[in-house]
């Protein structure tokens, strides 16, 4: 994935000189930037639709909720504009202690955390609610960059290389699988990907995945509504029937296929959606489903293509041409973990994954995840305002 070039420097990041740690004369990537502006509007316009029958259960109204959703980007986006700002190799010297503190937090969540939807997942600290599992993910992407990063002389020893990463992955990842499985499962699958890039031998990876996997299965079958999960997935996909619909086994991914099916081409309209009063969380997990019968095949291929434009321009432009490994690791991270959350939405909403709960990036409700994509995108576009080479385009944000 990447290519050391004679300005590359590989080493400890706490051996960077002030001069190295200044941000060149360089606008952040504009495909990147643009492409964000349009998930939030695709996000705002979704949310509005979606979230009119929550309001009337909860006793307030959609005005309220997609101001208050609108608040939040406002905020993901000045957090994103101000991390761009941000040397990354500055956030990469805080990574060990943002994984200490995640794994803290973890634990607590586990113990005290608020049992929403079968599940333990935000931690409640006065007025503020957010889920760790979010600040944990972004963490451990960051130190795995680093730590690849530094032992690259020595990448292919097993003891040195392979054994402290595998710490942190393995450790991280159990301490999120225990409330929230398909988020490990992504993280775990992102950080082998690193891994890869990152030049650590085959066998060593090859040994992790089947950590991950022997893992993943005791964590599902040591879960009764995991195994539902896995089981309506099954049903769903080998035995479509009346008896399937009207016993209400697998009723959330049944409710979104209906929606994909009224859609068709073009959709039934803004604001006409009919499956949103009988989709759960709608404006949240199945948002996809209510973008497809809204805007049709065209409207939610619109948004994969944003999405997919996310994934070729951070890896094949901004990891690419990062002027060293500890920018292209963190690069290739940060776009898998926004571009790969986007597309399982789709997926489970489409019937091609069981149900996750993972929400779609800048178009979900909701506030911690859209705050930390926000971080994740801003780390990349710092990353992109090192890129020199002169067929990218920037803006001078």
């Amino acid at each position: 994935m990447y290519y050391t070039t004679p300005n590359s420097k590989v080493g400890t990041i706490f051996e960077t000189t002030q001069d190295e740690l200044e941000v060149p004369k360089y606008g952040s990537d504009q495909f990147l930037f643009v492409s964000i502006i349009m998930l939030m509007i695709f996000g705002i316009l979704a949310v509005f639709s979606s979230i009119a029958f929550f309001a009337q259960t909860h006793e307030t109204t959609a005005g309220k909720l997609v101001s208050g959703h609108i608040i939040k980007l406002g905020i993901a986006f000045l957090v994103m504009v101000f991390v761009s700002k941000i040397n990354y190799s500055v956030l990469a010297r805080f990574s060990r202690v943002g994984m200490l503190i995640s794994w803290v937090l973890l634990v607590a969540v586990i113990f005290y955390g608020e049992f929403q939807f079968g599940a333990r997942r935000s931690l409640s600290l006065g007025i503020i609610s957010f889920q760790p599992s979010s600040l944990a993910a972004i963490t451990l992407i960051i130190h795995v960059a680093v730590l690849l990063h530094e032992k690259q002389e020595y990448i292919k020893s097993f003891q040195r290389a392979f054994m402290p990463i595998m710490f942190w992955i393995v450790v991280t990842c159990a301490l999120i699988a225990v409330e929230d499985f398909s988020s490990a499962a992504v993280l775990m699958g992102i950080t082998v990907l690193m891994m890869f890039v990152g030049r650590i031998s085959a066998p060593q990876i090859f040994g992790l995945i089947l950590i991950g996997i022997i893992g993943g299965s005791a964590f599902v079958t040591s879960s009764a509504e995991r195994q539902s999960r896995i089981t309506n997935y099954v049903t769903q996909i080998t035995n479509i029937n009346n008896s399937h619909f009207e016993s209400g086994s697998g009723y959330q991914a049944q409710q979104a296929h209906i929606a994909i099916a009224q859609g068709q081409l073009f959709g039934v309209g803004v604001g006409k959606s009919t499956q949103r009063d009988f989709l759960p969380a709608p404006y949240n997990d199945f948002i996809f489903a209510i973008i497809a019968e809204e805007y049709g095949l065209v409207g939610s291929a619109a948004v994969i293509l944003v999405f997919t434009i996310i994934m070729i321009r951070g890896i094949a432009s901004v990891a690419r041409h990062a002027p060293d490994v500890l920018g292209t690791l963190m690069a290739l991270g940060a776009t898998l973990m926004i571009t790969l959350y986007g597309f399982v939405n789709a997926a489970v909403a489409t019937g091609l994954f069981p149900v996750t709960g993972l929400p779609m990036p800048f178009i979900s409700y909701g506030g911690t995840s859209m705050l930390f994509a926000g971080l994740l995108m801003g780390i990349l576009l710092n990353i992109s305002r090192f890129n020199q080479n002169q067929n990218v385009r920037f803006y001078n944000g």
